[in-house]
Parts: C-alpha cells; sequence; structure tokens
C-alpha cells in the first residue's frame, strides 16, 4: 500500500516539476532559500491542517519524516543530492502519514525541486529520499501509536488511598494508556528509565507538595500572583505545538550543516515520541491520583483546581517530561542558550508573549505551571524534567545506530 501510494503520487509530482520549472522566472531559481527551514515549516503546516487527535501521533509523522531525511542526507556528497534528499524523505513520508494534505505538499516539492539544478546528483538525491522514507514507514508499521492505540481503554481501579481515578468535572476515561506498550525509536523498551515510586501519601515530601497545589493551584487562590496566574494559562496548552518555535529557533541559530540540522529535528521529535511512551509507562504503573482527587478525599470536597485537570495520572508529569526532553536535546545539540531572546505565544493564553532565552527557562516554568494550574504535584513536574533529560541523552548516544 505503502508503495503504491508513492508511486501514483510520483507520477503526478513529476508532470508537476515540470511545469513548474518553466513558470519559475530565473532570479527565483538562483534564490539560495534554506531548505531545513523551508521543509520544517511545510511539516508543521501540513499537520496542523490536519492534526492526529492525539499529541504523540503528531510527533511520530514528525519523527518519521526527519528521520527519513537524515538517513537520506548521511548519503550525499553534494548539497545538490542532500537537498533534494531530504525534500524527497519529508514529502514521501508527509503525504503517507497526511494523505489529505497531499496535494499541498506535492506542489511544495515541485516548488523546491525545480530551484535545485538538474543532473544525475539530483536524481540520485530523490531517489535516495525516497527509499529512506519507503523504508522507515515498513520498519515503523503497526508501532502501536495511532490514535485508537494510544488511548486503548484502561480499567481504572478499586478506589483507595492514592488511586487515581476520573477526575471532575467531566469525569472522562483514562487517556494515554496505550503509549506504554508502543514501540520505541531508541529506548529498548518502555520501562527503560522508569523512576522510583512517588512519595509516600504520608510523606513531608507529598504533604508540603499537595499543600501548595491546594494553596497556589486553587481556583479561588488568594496567594497565586496575577503573574503565576499567567504563567499557569500560559503553560496549560499542548506540550507537542508548544516547542514547534523553540525547536524552529534552534534550527535557524544552528550553524551546522544540513545534514547536521536536519538530524536535529530528527533527534528532536524521535526523544520526545520515546519520553512520551517511558511517561505514560510511569504514570500507570504508579497510578497517583491527583491532586484534585486528594484533596477533595481529604475534606475539600469543594475544591476545584485553576485548570480542568487532564484524564491521567499524576505522576510523573507530561508536562514535565516534554520540556526535559527538550532542554536536554536543544542544550546539547545548539548549547543551553540562544543568541538573542525569542518570544512565545500560546493559545491558551491570548495575547501573552513570553521572551525566553535558555532552554532551561521552558522547563523552569512547566514545572511552575502545572503546580500553579493546580494539577500537578511540584515532585511530579520535577521528575517528569529528569524523565525526560535521560531519555534525551540516551537518544543523543544512540544517534548513530538511529540515522544509519
Amino acid at each position: 500500500m505503502v508503495e503504491q501510494t508513492m508511486r501514483s503520487h510520483l507520477a503526478a509530482l513529476a508532470a508537476l516539476t515540470a511545469a513548474t520549472a518553466l513558470i519559475s522566472p530565473p532570479q527565483a531559481q538562483a534564490t539560495r532559500i534554506d531548505l531545513a527551514q523551508e521543509w520544517y515549516d511545510i511539516t508543521a503546516r501540513t499537520i496542523a491542517a490536519a492534526p492526529a487527535p492525539t499529541q504523540i501521533t503528531n510527533n511520530r509523522t514528525w519523527a518519521i519524516s526527519w528521520l527519513a531525511a537524515a538517513r537520506a542526507a548521511r548519503h550525499g556528497h553534494d548539497r545538490t543530492f542532500t537537498e533534494a534528499a531530504v525534500a524527497t524523505a519529508v514529502h514521501d513520508t508527509l503525504i503517507n502519514l497526511v494523505p489529505s494534505q497531499a496535494p499541498e505538499v506535492d506542489r511544495a516539492l515541485a516548488t523546491t525541486l525545480a530551484r535545485i539544478p538538474n543532473g544525475p546528483s539530483k536524481s540520485r538525491g530523490t531517489s535516495e529520499g525516497s527509499a529512506q522514507a519507503k523504508r522507515i514507514l515498513t520498519e515503523r508499521s503497526g508501532d502501536g501509536l495511532d490514535p485508537a492505540s494510544v488511548n486503548a481503554p484502561f480499567v481504572v481501579p478499586p478506589a483507595a488511598p492514592g488511586a487515581w481515578r476520573p477526575t471532575p468535572p467531566a469525569y472522562s476515561p483514562a487517556i494515554q494508556y496505550g503509549n506504554r506498550a508502543a514501540k520505541p525509536f531508541a529506548l529498548r523498551r518502555a520501562d527503560q528509565f522508569r523512576p522510583a515510586p512517588p512519595p509516600a501519601l504520608d510523606s513531608a515530601r507529598y504533604q508540603r507538595d499537595l499543600a501548595e497545589a491546594r494553596d497556589f493551584g486553587s481556583s479561588t487562590s488568594t496567594v497565586r500572583t496575577e503573574a503565576q496566574t499567567t504563567v499557569a494559562s500560559f503553560w496549560y496548552q499542548g506540550s507537542q505545538p508548544a516547542f514547534l518555535t523553540p525547536l524552529r529557533v534552534a534550527l535557524t541559530e544552528s550553524r551546522g550543516s544540513l545534514t547536521d540540522r536536519v538530524t536535529l529535528v530528527a533527534v528532536f521529535n524521535i526523544a520526545a515520541v520515546d519520553t512520551q511512551i517511558a511517561t505514560s509507562d510511569a504514570k500507570y504503573t504508579y497510578l497517583l491520583w491527583r491532586p484534585v482527587t486528594a484533596l477533595r478525599a481529604g475534606g475539600l470536597p469543594d475544591w476545584t483546581p485553576l485548570h480542568v485537570t487532564p484524564a491521567h495520572p499524576d505522576y510523573p508529569s507530561g508536562h514535565g517530561t516534554y520540556a526535559g526532553v527538550a532542554e536536554q536535546v536543544l542544550t546539547a545539540l545548539t548549547g543551553p542558550r540562544t543568541r538573542e531572546p525569542f518570544e512565545l505565544t500560546s493559545p491558551t493564553a491570548p495575547g501573552v508573549v513570553f521572551r525566553y532565552q535558555a532552554w532551561r527557562e521552558l522547563s523552569r516554568d512547566n514545572v511552575n505551571a502545572r503546580v500553579w494550574s493546580g494539577i500537578h504535584t511540584r515532585v511530579a513536574d520535577e521528575v517528569g524534567v529528569e524523565l525526560g533529560r535521560k531519555v534525551g541523552r540516551y537518544t543523543l548516544d544512540a544517534l548513530d545506530r538511529l540515522v544509519r
């Protein structure tokens, strides 16, 4: 099926490429365009136009597309080959994974290929890109990261102190339970970096963290400042779309070769997928209840968090693990901070603009935000960041194996 889909699109694309070359003015063809940024933006637009309902599935699309491109790029000996290989690899994977956007992605590839000089190197590059796309799509077939598998049914355990149960107001069924059974890209198994159990309910650490969530995370808190409320609302957005801009900033600032920069995008998303697998493994192993459940069971039946609690266990925090893996990968590949501050916006805090420069600042705000939202204990956030860092380090160490 994959091969048949690619053949039909490539046949149509050949004619489209020729037509585009005829109408493209010479000055446009001579303009040097940053191909990594160009195809980063194409990937982002393609997924945004037809996103999967599960975050990890969208990360999977990024990881597959850019891993194919990174592998293809490493077989080249000149820029013509590499540009043709990268664009073709991303194109071929995207039209398979997001088929509704194939016409737009076909046109994007035609534009790119019309800009690249014709010749044997270009031909070899497009062939290699297609071959690597087909290879990775075959490797990842049936990996358990489709939405139905990700949200596999979970049987809630009997009510008991500390045990997770659906949370108000909707009391929705658990989500992301199936992540833990999915096939990782780099990790050997989902529990490879499983953290130690959360603190006991009667421990000083847990009681302190629960009290913090109670006081600072309440919808009617009198101690949470306006600035803290803004941070909580800003980072209530999903992690995967939230880190699209930071990753693009890193890609733009990188002084590496095209191959190095393509690899940066691939490694980031591979590590992000594996971190979410590891997170769900820990969440559904320990099944720690959320602050709202603990506080209502402890004598505050009307306590309500600032933001609605996501439908999965507390420990560790998914936002924490995502921030931790992003910090680790971006620091290792681009340094601990950007040359200039960059701006971020959020759909969950309209009109708010934050400025960041060090990657660790994003981890700091994610940790605080989930406490101030009233949806996590601080220990869940901090352990999450460390879990993400561990997965990030391991993925970077496995780089040669992944891209060969």
